[in-house]
This record gives structure tokens, sequence and C-alpha cells, in this order.
């Protein structure tokens, strides 16, 4: 039922393809290796070899291929593993369409996307094993890097440290997503952050987020 749900789904939309259906996790990575799809979404618990274990083997074999788990378990052991073994989201099964489709795209465009219910989790474990660092200073100045950051800058690094992606974020702070896409290239920059992640784990550390 789920399957069917989800190819009604995506069937609407134009630029995805669904290439096929898995019914365990053995044939997920078979078929993941002779399709050689953008992105595989995953469940978890599976016949054969749960989704954990495909999980790892796909990313291992298909450095190319993007998993991203959708599911209906939020508990924190099945969402750091499957974090660990290289999924690059995490979804849960109530998750709309618009949200299906929107974590789709934006793992195609490298992006890390969290349902809301479990992005809090990831977050405050982040924060709890980052080894506190004094704030590195704006090159010629003495304020915190954040104070370097405009309003807006400051409104978007909110929105992606609750997990958001660049489409959630546009339709909330009514920008285009271009716009939102450049504003996080700016911030990533003036943070010194490699990517999302550590932008999202500075704004936690540093009380910025809602």
């Amino acid at each position: 039922m789920v399957r069917q749900g989800l190819a009604v789904i995506l069937g609407y939309e134009p630029d995805i393809a669904v290439a096929g259906f898995a019914v365990n996790g053995e044939e997920a990575v078979a078929m993941a290796a002779e399709l050689k799809p953008d992105v595989v979404l995953m469940d978890l618990k599976m016949p054969t070899l749960n989704g954990i274990h495909a999980t790892r083997r796909i990313v291992q074999q298909l450095p190319g291929v993007k998993v991203l788990v959708l599911t209906t378990y939020d508990g924190d052991e099945w969402l750091f593993d499957a974090l660990r073994a290289g999924a690059c989201g995490y979804l849960l099964k109530d998750s709309d369409g618009d949200a299906i489709v929107a974590a789709i795209r934006g793992a195609v465009a490298g992006e890390v996307h969290l349902d809301p219910h479990v992005a809090g989790k990831v977050l405050r474990e982040f924060n709890r094993v980052a080894e506190p660092a004094k704030p590195k200073q704006a090159s010629g100045a003495d304020e915190p890097l954040y104070e370097t950051l405009s309003e807006r800058e400051l409104a978007v690094l909110q929105e992606l440290a609750q997990g958001r992606s660049n489409q959630e974020i546009a339709a909330t702070l009514f920008l285009a997503e271009g716009t939102v896409k450049n504003y996080v290239s700016t911030i990533m920059a003036k943070l010194h952050a490699n990517d999302r992640t550590q932008a999202a784990v500075f704004a936690l550390k540093r009380g910025l987020a809602k």
C-alpha cells in the first residue's frame, strides 16, 4: 500500500521516475547496483537484510547513489544507525507527499533532509558530542562570527537549524529557493562551516536557533 501510494505521488512529478521496488534489503542492494538510481528510498525493518545494512552496502559500493530513509521508526537507535550507515536523510512515513518530493530533490542536490520530528534529536546529539571551542573571530574584527550575519541570514540560519530544506525555508520566509541557496552558501562561508550540519550546530550552541 505504501509503495503504491508513493508511485502515485511521484508519478505526478515530471523530473522524477520510479525505477523499481524491492521487497527486501538484499533485493534493494542488487537493484541499486543494476539500476544505479539517483536516490533510493529505504525502509528499515525488512526481511533478509535490514535497511541499516542495506544502506551501508549501497553507500559503500555505489557512492553516487543517495539513500533516503523512509520509515515509521523514530527511535534514536534506528535514526543514528541509519545516519552512521550513510543515509542522507530520514523521513517518517506520515510525511506528506510534498515533503517526500522535496527530500528526494534535495538528496540529488546534495542536501540533508531530516523529518522535523527527528531533526531536534540529531542536532542535540551533535551539540552534546561537539567539543567546546572558542568562537572564531571574523577577519579584522573582534565581533563573533554570527554578528557578521545579516538579519535575513540569521532568519535563514534559524530555519536551517530546524532541519528544513531550502524549499521549506523558501516557503516559510517567502523567498525564492535560489535566493535561499545563496543565503545558505553565504552563511556557511561566514561561519567557516563545511556543510549545513556544522552551520546548524553553530546556531544551536550559541542559542541562535528557535
